[in-house]
């Protein structure tokens, strides 16, 4: 089961890195400064936009990093779940075959899986 826990890891972290690439990508697409052309025809960014941007970049990334790491508790806290929830249904299935052989006297009934 170790091998199993493994690769849910390697998986649900390259899930949640392509999920991070497309909402960066998605905010810089939206997010990108408006230039201003000059007079000359060349386009020139003024310095304050320049660091409005970059701080808005840094703050869009901070909370993409949040909600990413908010996904990856869930996803722990959903793994923790089916865990104990698997070995709530073995523990059921236990019981559930051994009250069949205590109703049928220790003869083995067909279609009985014995695990």
């Amino acid at each position: 089961m170790d091998r199993d826990s493994h690769s849910e890891d390697t998986l649900s972290t390259m899930v949640l890195e392509n999920i991070k690439n497309k909402l960066i990508h998605a905010f810089r697409a939206t997010g990108e400064p408006r230039e201003h052309p000059q007079e000359s025809g060349t386009t020139v960014r003024p310095v304050s936009i320049s660091r409005s941007y970059q701080a808005n970049e840094e703050l869009r990334r901070a909370q993409i990093d949040g909600a990413i790491t908010w996904l990856r508790s869930e996803l722990l806290e959903m793994r923790s779940q089916d865990l104990q929830l698997a070995q709530t249904l073995l523990g059921l299935n236990t019981e559930i075959q051994r009250l069949r052989r205590e109703s049928y006297g220790g003869v083995e009934v067909e279609g009985d899986d014995q695990q």
